[in-house]
């Protein structure tokens, strides 16, 4: 039974909607799968309602961006009460300084002299703003091209090489995530319930024990062990220290688009699935 516990919808960095999200999972067999926007709930009920008509078990999930001293990362969290209003309050807050943090670096593009509405474009987002969404509203503009691609040096530069240089680039923008502390998470955990689990802890860095130890100390439940981000040998260490600490092992795609034209591999489900058979502890959220 082929499950997906980490995927991005319009309402965050994805391409499809919610329902567009659900046609894709039942096309790939998809059984059980959970939209994992980042800091927003919004998509989740299009997504449960669309899942539902197709016969998909949705978990109901966020991915949240968190730091503990000065250590930062992601938290995918699962089966929480998504009608909270603690949880929207805290959303809220997140979703503001996103939009301050964006009106300023929209405002630093115009002044280097792109074309730029920066409130028409924030006017089109309600919940998580992210950067590809940014840029592909920037790049509309035939006059933003031709500066982007002189600046770049560049006839058509990828859209990673345009975020680089115009969002974390300290001469233009040095744009970060709002990170929530990893306190505040645990404290509205003990409200709103559900699972917490470090996400894909192998993506960019040493996968660290002992900073492991130290999450699991302080409330967390579980590990990211399949993902696309992780080589073989992580997902092996990934699960070793998931039954030596009794950490909930989960898997996700990490879903976001087609690659579209002529890519012969056209997104992850072309060389990889995952199975819930091989995932200590996943009924405790897929049940």
């Amino acid at each position: 039974m082929r499950i997906d516990l980490q995927l991005h919808s319009t309402y965050s960095d994805g391409y499809l909607s919610p329902t567009e999200l659900a046609d894709f999972l039942l096309k790939n067999q998809v059984k059980i799968a959970s939209l994992t926007d980042h800091n927003t709930v919004g998509g989740l009920e299009e997504f449960q309602l669309a899942c539902q008509k197709k016969h998909i078990k949705a978990i109901i999930g966020i991915e949240i961006y968190v730091k503990l001293n000065h250590k930062k990362f992601n938290l995918l969290w699962y089966n929480f009460d998504d009608k909270n209003p603690d949880l929207h309050k805290f959303l809220r807050l997140s979703q503001a300084r996103r939009r301050n943090q964006i009106r300023r670096a929209l405002l630093k593009l115009k002044s280097l002299g792109l074309i730029i509405n920066e409130n028409k474009i924030l006017d089109k987002y309600n919940h998580y703003i992210s950067l590809n969404r940014i840029m592909s509203d920037v790049r509309q503009i035939a006059n933003n091209r031709k500066t982007i691609a002189e600046r770049l040096g560049v006839k058509s530069p990828s859209e990673d090489e345009i975020i680089k240089h115009f969002f974390k680039n300290r001469e233009i923008n040095k744009l970060e995530e709002c990170y929530i502390n990893f306190s505040h998470i645990i404290a509205l955990k003990k409200k709103i319930g559900g699972q917490i689990i470090l996400n894909h802890p192998g993506k960019s860095s040493r996968i660290n024990e002992s900073f492991i130890v130290q999450l699991k100390k302080l409330g967390l439940d579980g590990i990211e062990v399949v993902s696309p981000h992780h080589s073989i040998h992580n997902v092996m260490l990934l699960q070793r220290l998931a039954k030596k600490y009794k950490l909930i092992m989960t898997g996700g795609s990490d879903y976001h688009l087609n690659e579209g034209g002529n890519a012969t591999i056209q997104n992850v489900y072309a060389y990889f699935k995952i199975e819930p058979k091989y995932l200590t502890g996943i009924n405790k959220i897929i049940g």
